[in-house]
């Protein structure tokens, strides 16, 4: 019960963490301790003045704790996963630091994203593994990316529309897509579009519900960017939450818990 109840504690931080990346890039927050990783002087007290960078950065370090412990106590094939997942996630945090500041692509953005989302899905599967549900992580990483709903790169290509606009460009009126960004943004709709045909596909109708609401709030993501690229506002932090709530759908649904 106590490695269960660890899981969802640990899946709640991941996912929190990932809110408080859209709260940052929803605020201007993105490069307001610099690119100096993982700490800056002080990080709690900046913390307390409402950074959410700074408390990005300290529930992300609690979440690896977290995953350092299941490692020593409890090593298996999910836990070594989850470790490695919050140590892409942590490294590749500070690469997107650096995208951000314009000197690695945005590439690294998307990998990044795919990794925080991985640590999420991880310690929620270890909660349920606690439960007695029959769960496999590799079945998962493996229908995430193999057709026919393409979950990692619609995930993906979100992380790199992010990078190519560093937080501070709009996207601007797409209807014939000019230049990386726009073709980006293209792409992830694109992608996102199959992702529902797919879910209709599958039956998974929990998780259309939801992905309906993230498709919904990710137009006003784009309206909010184009309207003020540097602070777009909560519509970021919501659109990763409604994107948390997909993927939770979609285990639900696999696992045949909800129709």
């Amino acid at each position: 019960m106590i490695y269960s109840q660890l899981g969802i504690v640990a899946s709640g931080l991941a996912g929190l963490t990932v809110i408080l990346g859209g709260i940052v890039e929803g605020y201007g927050y993105g490069l307001s301790l610099g690119t100096k990783w993982p700490y800056t002087r002080d990080i709690h007290q900046v913390a307390l003045k409402g950074d959410p960078e700074a408390l990005h950065r300290i529930s992300a370090t609690i979440v690896g704790l977290l995953s350092l412990a299941f490692l020593i106590l409890s090593p298996s094939v999910i836990t070594v996963i989850g470790f490695v997942s919050v140590v892409f996630t942590a490294l590749l945090g500070m690469a997107t630091l650096y995208v951000l500041a314009g000197k690695l692509p945005s590439i690294f953005q998307g990998l990044h994203d795919i990794a925080a989302y991985t640590t999420f899905v991880t310690y929620l599967l270890i909660f349920l593994q606690g439960l007695g549900y029959n769960v496999n992580i590799v079945q998962f990483l493996e229908q995430a990316i193999i057709p026919p709903h393409f979950l990692y790169f619609v995930i993906f290509m979100g992380g790199v529309v992010t990078g190519l606009r560093r937080m501070t460009k709009p996207i601007g009126q797409v209807k014939k897509p000019q230049g990386k960004l726009q073709w980006a943004w293209a792409i992830h709709g694109l992608l996102a579009l199959i992702f529902v045909i797919a879910v209709i596909y599958l039956h998974f109708w929990l998780t259309l519900a939801f992905t309906v609401a993230e498709v919904a709030v990710g137009l006003l993501v784009y309206r909010s960017i184009n309207k003020n690229p540097g602070k777009p506002g909560i519509t970021i932090g919501l659109h990763q939450l409604f994107s948390l709530l997909t993927v939770v759908a979609i285990i639900l649904n696999s696992l045949a818990i909800v129709y």
